[in-house]
């Protein structure tokens, strides 16, 4: 017998869709379409892609282009600029969360200054999310911003055991922090680097596998929130360079490398539920409408090929890699926008989940 599960609205709440000046890499049309073929029924798109979403003016263009183009729900980041653009905060509406770059990361948003980020800290509304990019020593400093002002703070890619560590002790003293993983960082070592060479460049970069193995403990004892893509689309010409960029594709392996976990023992299904859809939708205060689910089929096993990819770049960094679960259906507010091969969704019927917001 098939096994079938039916997931409540699968929110991936940390992708880079490219778009407007990137859209050479990929477009909000393309990548929201694989959004959808990857299960998925939101996805909420990070502020570094250029123009950097740091002005009310940038918001508004990027508010257009995707909402033009977009296939799936969606939400969108402003970012906090190290030019201190905490005036650009007042009145600001139509944003799922504020992103903070505390260490190197594509695009120039990278804030270094403890005392610029507490600045950040304290003009953004409270109650409404900061996601944070923060390695090592720096996600302590970051939860030390936590304990003064008390905004809710989502660590994005969590990727080593002393990171896990603070966090552990900081979600133990109640602070309101929650954090997200990676499937590259569950899936691959350094030791890949090796073999998928630029194709294996990413920011946080792939680490041991002691930090995998912790990870996967952390995940198993509730302490890890959500496992996200952190797609960042490249061409492949563009990772050929002398110096490739960081980043690769990931909304369209996501749901099969769980599946892969589901199967191998190393997730209930009732955990990948969790990871992909409760959790994230409670952490930004979304509810997915009436209707709106994934039917994800756990014994479809398959080999990850690069011709099967709707992502525009076309690759991924788990090709060769045998995964069990397929997307067969997705369905937002009533209507099958995928049907396991096709996308039926025009370009524009996807939302905007935080307009008014």
């Amino acid at each position: 017998m098939t096994n079938l599960l039916t997931l409540p609205g699968p929110l991936d709440p940390h992708v880079h869709l490219r778009g407007l000046e990137w859209s050479h890499k990929a477009t909000f049309v393309s990548e929201t379409a694989a959004a959808l073929a990857g299960g998925y029924w939101a996805v909420l798109d990070m502020p570094n892609t250029p123009p950097a979403t740091i002005s009310q003016a940038a918001l508004q263009t990027k508010l257009a282009a995707i909402g033009g183009e977009a296939v799936c729900d969606w939400g969108v980041y402003f970012g906090a600029s190290q030019d201190d653009n905490t005036a650009e905060y007042a009145g600001l509406t139509d944003v799922c969360g504020l992103k903070m770059y505390n260490n190197a990361t594509t695009g120039s948003l990278l804030i270094g200054e403890q005392a610029l980020r507490a600045r950040h800290y304290a003009a953004w509304p409270a109650g409404k999310v900061i996601a944070v990019h923060a390695e090592g020593p720096t996600v302590a400093e970051v939860l030390e911003l936590v304990r003064r002002y008390r905004r809710p703070t989502h660590f994005c890619h969590i990727s080593t055991i002393e990171e896990l560590d603070y966090l552990r002790a900081a979600k133990a003293a109640g602070l309101p922090v929650s954090i997200g993983v990676t499937p590259h960082h569950l899936y691959l070592t350094e030791d890949d680097v090796r073999t998928l060479g630029p194709l294996g460049r990413m920011k946080p970069e792939l680490k041991t596998q002691s930090d995998v193995c912790a990870l996967w403990v952390a995940i198993d004892e509730g302490l890890v929130d959500v496992v996200e893509s952190d797609h960042a689309p490249h061409t492949l010409a563009e990772k050929a360079a002398d110096i490739p960029p960081s980043g690769v594709p990931g909304l369209e392996t996501t749901l099969p490398l769980l599946g892969k976990a589901v199967h191998d023992g190393r997730l209930t299904a009732g955990q990948m539920i969790a990871l992909v859809a409760t959790n994230p939708a409670r952490i930004f205060g979304l509810h997915p409408p009436a209707e709106t689910y994934t039917v994800f089929d756990l014994d479809d096993a398959y080999v990850i090929e690069r011709g099967g990819l709707r992502t525009l770049p076309g690759w991924s960094p788990f090709e060769g890699m045998r995964v069990y679960g397929r997307v067969r259906e997705v369905w937002i507010r009533g209507r099958k926008v995928f049907d396991g091969e096709r996308v039926l969704a025009a370009p524009g019927s996807g939302i905007n989940l935080f307009a008014g917001r």
